[in-house]
Formats: C-alpha cells, structure tokens, sequence
C-alpha cells in the first residue's frame, strides 16, 4: 500500500510541475515520459476506481496529441506535422507519428552532425512511438473506446513504414533509429538494438486488442509490418550491458508471454532464447558495478526501466505456473528461471537508492527529473505498465 501510495504522490507532483494539472503555466509535455505516465495513471484506476484517474490519462493523451502532433511554436511550421486539415488532425492525430519534445530545433538538412547535440534535437524516435502505441492500446482496453484503438494502429503505420527501409534482395529489412519530424529523412541512420523485437511484440498486443471490439479495423491490419519484424527478429542476440535496455527486453519477454497466454498466439517468437539474453544483461549490470556508484555517476531512470523489468520477471514466473500446457519449458530453461531469481533483489535496491531525498538532490536526478520521476512511479507500480489488457492477472 506505501508504494502505490508514494508512486500516486509523484505523479501528481509530476502532473503539477508540467502543466497537466494546477496552474503551473505552459505544459511541458515529452513523449516517452509521458507514455509512462498514461500507464501509471491507468494503474491508479485500477487500483482505486477513481475516474479522476482515467480522466488524467484522457486529458495528457490529448494533450500528448495537440502538442507533440504539431509543430512546436519555434518552428518555421505549423500545423499537424501529418499535413492533414485543423479536424482532420483531431480525427487522427497519430497519422504523421508525434515529436519527441525535445527543447532543441530538429538539425536541418544541411547542418553539420554533432553525435552529442542530437541527443538534445527534436525529431522523432521509433522506440518512443512504440511507447506511445502500448499506451493507447492499455487505454483502448480499459476504457473500451476504439478511438484509442484506431489511434495506435494508425500510429503504428505511419511509424513502420517511415522508420523502415528495405536492403538488398533477400535479407530483411531494417530500422533508422531516429527520423525528422516530419517523417521525410533519417537523423540517425543505425537500428536501435531492441528497435525490431519491441514493434514486433507491440504490433501484436495492438492486433490482439482488436478482439475487444466490435470493429475488426480490417484497413489496418498491421500483418505485413509484423511479418516483417518477425525477418528482422529471426536469430538475432538482444543481450545488452544497458540496464534500461535489458528492463525493456525482460518487460517483452512478459508481454510475449501474456499474449501467449491469453491469445494463443505468439508467432515464431520463443520465449527461453529471450531469457537467456535476459540472464546475460543482468549478469553484465551485476558485474559492472553501477549499484555501488555514488548517484552523480548513475542514471536514475535507466536503472528504474531495470528495476521494472525485475518486476516483469516476477509476474512471468508467476504466469508460467499458471498456464502449465502454455509453456513447455524445458528443464534447463526452468533453471534458467531459477537463477533469474537471484537478481531480484536488485528492483528494491534499485528504487531504495533513488527514493532517497539525498539522492534526488544529484545533478543526474534534477537534470532529469520528469523522466526520472514517472520511471520510479512505473517502478513502485508497474503493472499499468506491464500488463497486457484489463483483465489478465499474473
């Protein structure tokens, strides 16, 4: 009860400090932070049953919309960066995907490449559009409104078929990891190590929700673009040594796993090579060190996307005992299991360390505060975050 009590009294100093609610002045909105922070409302009305909740969550997705669906007000542009009319860019705000929101203007066409600035750059990400698409679709399924529905799918369209390109004949197609905003050149040119696997399982959650409705959405149907990750999936490694990067692949691991569940389809994906990438990453977080850090060298959300991911592993134990004729593991998969557990102690570690006041006086705190902030509530109650659909429980 403390934690989901502490996570609902950070995000509302989150929705305070960045004009959701209160009267703090312009809002500040920020696209993967604010993903997070939809989930996390949808969590807190779960819990309380407190439509002051949902109606959070409805006002940032719009919001989200309006200002992310637009250009910024520093821009040459204006308008819905879909190009579409005033109602039209209501009707379907997804359409030309969303800005990042970042502070800084977008590098032109002509300008010099600068690796450190483009972090600071507006554009577009594929990952923070796939983070943006999970959350529609948890809204889609709690509140049952397909326009929430209608807005994923057509967000996970433009997003695919801009940020994708093809290679030469007879491989598989790839990712850029960053584009312009407006969809027409690549930022950045390399693939985003989890990039392929996360659109993989977030297209079929989306597709799977579609059972929900009375609306199949047929004119999207989303099969040509999971083909696709599935070639750019097929035998690849996703062990990394980012600890927010292994949280991510141990948060699809369990979303893979409930739609195994719940819909009896998951496609070629299995879930035992993606937990032995999942044990790699650990072991490669434990052996570098970065818990015994002093927190000016730590960075506080990358470690909560772990610490969260911990908690996906948690569940997925759990769901793995529940749908024995689901998943036939076999016997060293199921001690792989096993050893995982060991490394559950690091998500109380994890949120203990940041949860100190002291600790949220560091620059690498402060200098990232909203984005620190969410992933800490996600942390201390994640399954608006982690759970596929209103009503599974794992």
């Amino acid at each position: 009860m403390q934690r989901a009590s502490t996570a609902q009294t950070i995000m509302h100093n989150f929705a305070v400090a960045t004009g959701l609610s209160g009267t703090s002045g312009e809002p500040r909105r920020y696209l993967w932070t604010d993903a997070f922070a939809v989930c996390n409302f949808i969590e807190f009305y779960r819990q309380t049953h407190r439509d002051s909740y949902l109606d959070i969550a409805r006002r940032l997705v719009d919001e989200v919309h309006f200002l992310l669906g637009r250009y910024s007000d520093k821009d040459s542009r204006s308008g819905w960066i879909s190009g579409l009319d005033e109602q039209a860019g209501y009707d379907h705000p997804t359409v030309g995907g969303l800005r990042i929101g970042k502070t800084l203007a977008e590098r032109e066409a002509d300008e010099f490449f600068d690796s450190n600035l483009e972090w600071h750059r507006d554009g577009q990400y594929f990952h923070y559009l796939t983070r943006w698409i999970q959350a529609l679709t948890r809204m889609a399924a709690v509140t049952g409104d397909d326009h929430y529905q209608r807005w994923a799918l057509e967000l996970a369209r433009a997003a695919h078929a801009a940020f994708t390109y093809p290679t030469e004949a007879g491989k598989p197609a790839r990712m850029y990891w960053k584009m312009s905003i407006d969809l027409s050149r690549p930022l950045v040119a390399s693939m985003g190590h989890h990039d392929p696997l996360d659109a993989l399982v977030t297209y079929m959650e989306l597709r799977a929700n579609n059972s929900r409705y009375d609306s199949s959405f047929s004119d999207i149907t989303l099969d040509r673009e999971i083909a696709d990750c599935q070639a750019m999936c097929a035998a690849k490694n996703w062990a990394t040594d980012d600890p927010l990067g292994t949280g991510g692949l141990l948060v699809d691991t369990f979303r893979l796993a409930q739609i195994m569940a719940e819909f009896d389809n998951a496609g070629p994906l299995q879930l035992a090579p993606l937990l032995v990438d999942c044990e790699a990453g650990l072991a490669a977080f434990v052996d570098s060190g970065g818990t015994n850090q002093p927190a000016e060298y730590r960075l506080a959300f990358r470690e909560l996307g772990l610490a969260t991911g911990l908690h996906a592993l948690a569940r997925l134990q759990g769901l793995i005992e529940h749908y024995p004729n689901t998943f036939s593991l076999a016997a060293g998969d199921r001690r792989r299991l096993e050893r995982l557990e060991k490394y559950s102690y690091l998500s109380h570690a994890i949120e203990s360390f940041w949860l100190q006041a002291a600790h949220q006086e560091s620059a690498t705190w402060r200098d990232h505060l909203d984005i620190n902030s969410v992933m800490l509530a996600t942390s201390l109650a994640p399954d608006g975050y982690l759970l596929v659909g209103p009503v599974i429980q794992a």
